[in-house]
């Protein structure tokens, strides 16, 4: 009863000291970039410090291992994403951890739209003419992505399948080279992160085809969806939540949740997820959970389709 008691006292009290934020990418990209708006404001709610650690590897799944395996006393958080809580676990061989048994989730924070974009010489102003561009050429063109495995290059392979035409796909070494190359024109299609391409978009560089959200994105709002552009069902996007470690008392995880809730309400926070074109969702512990399990079952037959692996 003792340790009980404890452990329940210290629920009571949390949190008594600073909060490591696990952000399993490097410093700078977007995931890194929502993190640190989002600590801030949680600091200030929690009456603790919410600290900003990068741990980068593996896709990703590094930095979700060590938050995996940390003390679930709510002082050591993570930074999810597509990728650490549904793409890595479907494609690496060696598992690090299981997404579903071995976290607790805290909240789905926002979603950011993937977008199709193509060189402005293609022949293709929406979806349907690239569609039948692609279905007379088979085989001809392809598209680009940040590298093998990604949720971009998920993306496309997605895309594929739902729409029964044959990309071929070609991977580099992050975002911005591909992006550079599209421009170029030496590989005309690809999807990406609609923050990354939006300049892009802006300048003319580069023609939207279709946002890969169900709702249209504020920033964008004459950009369709893909489901508006002729495929139906198609949906993916890159999206940010809360885990802490399995065990992690309830009475911590609900405290995170209402800090990263409370944060998420601030006009200041708002305003920085609109110009990332993030939709704020700040959902439940219960609602991640089933997140997660319904990405799982999405990308689960495209990854197994595809044969796509992960060392």
């Amino acid at each position: 009863m003792t340790g009980l008691f404890a452990a329940s006292s210290a629920s009571a009290q949390f949190p008594e000291r600073t909060i490591t934020l696990v952000v399993p990418f490097a410093a700078g990209g977007s995931t890194d970039v929502v993190a640190r708006v989002i600590a801030e404001r949680m600091s200030a709610d929690l009456g603790q410090q919410v600290i900003i650690q990068n741990v980068a590897g593996a896709g990703g799944s590094l930095g979700a291992a060590n938050v995996s395996r940390a003390e679930p006393d709510g002082y050591t958080i993570l930074m999810g994403t597509v990728a650490t809580h549904a793409l890595n676990p479907l494609m690496l061989k060696a598992k690090p951890y299981d997404a579903e048994k071995d976290f607790a989730p805290v909240s789905l924070l926002v979603v950011v739209p993937n977008v199709l974009v193509v060189n402005p010489q293609l022949p293709a102003k929406n979806v349907a003419e690239l569609l039948a561009l692609l279905k007379a050429n088979p085989d001809k063109y392809s598209y680009a992505s940040s590298g093998n495995g990604t949720p971009l290059h998920l993306s496309g392979l997605l895309f594929n399948s739902m729409a029964n035409v044959n990309m071929q796909h070609v991977p580099y070494k992050g975002a911005g080279p591909a992006l550079n190359d599209v421009i170029g024109n030496q590989v005309p299609i690809m999807f990406d992160n609609l923050p990354s391409s939006s300049g892009h978009i802006k300048a003319g560089t580069l023609r939207a085809l279709a946002v890969t959200t169900s709702q249209r994105a504020p920033s964008f709002p004459d950009v369709p969806t893909m489901a508006e552009a002729g495929i139906p069902g198609y949906e993916t996007y890159t999206w940010n939540a809360l885990f802490a470690p399995k065990g992690t008392p309830k009475p911590v995880v609900d405290r995170l949740n209402a800090a990263a809730k409370a944060a998420l309400a601030t006009p200041a926070v708002a305003d920085r997820m609109k110009e990332f074109s993030a939709s704020i969702v700040a959902s439940s512990p219960e609602q991640l959970g089933d997140h997660v399990k319904a990405e799982l079952a999405k990308w689960a037959p495209i990854v197994k389709s595809a044969n796509v692996t992960m060392d």
